[in-house]
C-alpha cells in the first residue's frame, strides 16, 4: 500500500468532525501523521467512544508496521539512547530555540552574540540572543564551533557557564503529549546526544520543553 493509499484509508476510519482536538486543523492532516508514525490514535479523543470502537480496531490494525519493518529511531551517537523524537527548528529559523539562564550578571540584549558553556556539556556554544527577559534569554544557536566572518572575528561576549533551561521547536516523529518526560535530539547538536525533558506545551507539531537535562536514565525492564 503506497503512502496515498494509506493516508485515505485512515481518513475514511477517522470522525470526520474537523475539530482540532489533536492538534491538527484538520482530521485529513491528522490522517497523515497517523499514516507516516507520526501521531497516536488516542490523540483524537472522539475515537475513544464506543461508537467508534470498531474503526478504531481497524485503525490500530491498518497501522501495525509489517514484519520486519521498524519506526524511524533517532540514536544518540555519543551514549547510544535513543530518542523518542528530532526536535527540528520553528520555520525559518536557524535552530531550534533554547532558554538559558546565565550565571553572569553581564548586561545582556536582544541582538548580542554570546559564548557559554551549558551546564553538562563540553561544547562551547555560540548564540544569538532573541529576546531578554527578567534575567532569562532566548537565543538561536549559531555554533558551537569557532566562527570567522569574511572580515575576521566576529565579537561576542563571553559569559561562561549557562543552565538550559528549555527548548522550543517541531516535533519530527511521534507526538508526545503534555506532561510527558520524553527524550528528543535538538537537530543542532552537533554532538547528537540525546536530551531529557517534560513537555509544557503542544500546539500541532509546536512543542515547548522544559526541565532539561543530558542525563537520561534508561527505562525499567
Amino acid at each position: 500500500m503506497n503512502s496515498e493509499t494509506n493516508r485515505q484509508s485512515v481518513l475514511t476510519l477517522l470522525p470526520g468532525f474537523n475539530c482540532g482536538a489533536c492538534g491538527e486543523k484538520r482530521c485529513e492532516a491528522f490522517a497523515q501523521k497517523l499514516s507516516r508514525g507520526q501521531a497516536r490514535i488516542d490523540q483524537c479523543p472522539h475515537m475513544a467512544q464506543e461508537r467508534f470502537s470498531q474503526n478504531r480496531t481497524s485503525l490500530e490494525q491498518l497501522l501495525v508496521k509489517p514484519e520486519g519493518e521498524t519506526a524511524r529511531a533517532e540514536i544518540g551517537l555519543i551514549d547510544g539512547y535513543q530518542a523518542d523524537f528530532e526536535l527540528l527548528p520553528l520555520p525559518g529559523e536557524p535552530s531550534c530555540r533554547e532558554v538559558l539562564f546565565p550565571f553572569s550578571r553581564a548586561a545582556l540584549q536582544a541582538g548580542d552574540i554570546i559564548r557559554y558553556r551549558p551546564l553538562g556539556c563540553p561544547m562551547i556554544h555560540f548564540a544569538k540572543i532573541i529576546e531578554e527577559a527578567h534575567g532569562l534569554i532566548t537565543v538561536h544557536m549559531i555554533g558551537p564551533r569557532n566562527r570567522v566572518d569574511a572580515g575576521g572575528e566576529f565579537s561576542f561576549q563571553d559569559i561562561g557557564v549557562c543552565l538550559v533551561g528549555g527548548f522550543e521547536g517541531i516535533v519530527e516523529g511521534p507526538h508526545p503529549f503534555v506532561g510527558q518526560t520524553v527524550r528528543f535530539l535538538p537537530r543542532h547538536c552537533m554532538m547528537r546526544k540525546v536530551h531529557s525533558g517534560v513537555v509544557v506545551q503542544m500546539v500541532g507539531d509546536r512543542a515547548i520543553i522544559e526541565g532539561i537535562d543530558l542525563k537520561v536514565w534508561a527505562p525499567p525492564v
